[in-house]
């Protein structure tokens, strides 16, 4: 999601930011700001999951009814098997 949002700086050097980009801001928040001739872009810096946090969203998801099975996977491997020394 993107949006143009006008911000003015202030004497101070200060950027003044309206209160529906504050809302979006939280204190400790890190971000990394790349400069250009004519642009201040800011990156969110996200933390990397913990080994506990990953885990635990791997378990709340649902399973990819697209990927193939465990048991599908060592059939299809079984199958090429066959075919590859039929070949030989």
């Amino acid at each position: 999601m993107e949006t143009d949002t006008f911000v003015k700086v202030t004497a101070e050097g200060k950027l003044e930011l309206p209160a529906e980009i504050q809302a979006k801001l939280s204190p400790g928040d890190e971000y990394v700001i790349s400069i250009t001739e004519d642009e201040i872009v800011l990156k969110k810096i996200r933390n990397p999951l913990t080994w506990c946090e990953l885990s635990q969203r791997l378990e709340e998801s649902e399973p990819d009814l697209q990927q193939p099975s465990l048991s599908e996977i060592s059939k299809l491997v079984k199958e090429m098997r066959r075919e590859k020394r039929s070949k030989a």
